[in-house]
């Protein structure tokens, strides 16, 4: 980002325990600060591609705009870091739904040349996976309690009685744990949030993921106020 603000790694960055899963890399990136957010967002526009760059210009508020543009120019540098090219000659795709074999399941580089990677952004962080097989990852502030009424409706029955035994206060995070664990799971499937994948999909509230046959699951630790998790393929 010539001239401009480089979006900023925050490390450490704890990932699963050794020999859990086979994770490259993770890589948590905060944007520019409020000041700077516009010289971040033009100077980095370059990097992206056409559809990154209408995906950005869609975003009505700066801040949105500029944790996308912070994370998915970072995407670009490790990816051609990786492949040992320029980041805007790396081109991205889209692999087939495993569901019904449309053109939006996980994203990919052209090819299949590089690592598996997953990108997750919410209110101001991002976070980054790369690994040797298919990789989900996501990120998430923790919601308010009202959200939390609202969304519960769409886990697992087990996990909406954990839920509901726990004193309101805990929700909130319990929440959170659950949430992110099954979107990096859904992510390296590649199916996303279409159909009953959610309420089928049984993660757990608690301490430590309920394990997923085929997945290996572990909570992120990242800055107070967010949850985050990634999820790789077994061998």
């Amino acid at each position: 980002m010539a001239g401009g603000v480089r979006p900023r790694a925050v490390r450490p960055l704890r990932g699963p325990p050794p020999g859990s899963a086979r994770v490259t890399e993770l890589e948590l990136v905060r944007p520019a600060p409020l000041p700077d957010i516009d010289v971040c967002v033009l100077d980095a526009l370059d990097v992206l591609d056409a559809e990154e760059r209408r995906r950005s210009a869609a975003l009505r508020r700066p801040a949105d705009r500029a944790v996308y543009v912070a994370a998915h120019t970072a995407l670009r540098r490790r990816l051609g870091a990786y492949l040992s090219v320029d980041p805007t000659a790396v081109e991205l795709v889209r692999l087939p739904c495993p569901g019904c074999g449309g053109p939006h399941g996980r994203p990919a580089v052209a090819g299949g040349a590089g690592p598996h990677f997953s990108l997750s952004h919410t209110d101001g962080l991002a976070l980054l996976a790369f690994a040797d097989r298919p990789v989900g990852v996501d990120i998430e502030r923790l919601p308010a309690a009202g959200v939390v009424n609202d969304v519960a409706a769409a886990l697992h029955p087990r996990e909406r009685a954990e839920l509901a035994a726990l004193p309101a206060p805990e929700r909130p995070p319990a929440f959170a744990r659950c949430w992110t664990r099954k979107e990096a799971c859904l992510k390296g499937t590649g199916a996303g949030l279409a159909g009953d994948g959610m309420t089928a999909l049984l993660v757990g509230t608690g301490s430590a993921p309920t394990p997923v046959p085929g997945w290996t699951v572990t909570d992120v630790a990242v800055p107070e106020g967010y949850a985050a998790a990634v999820a790789v393929a077994a061998a």
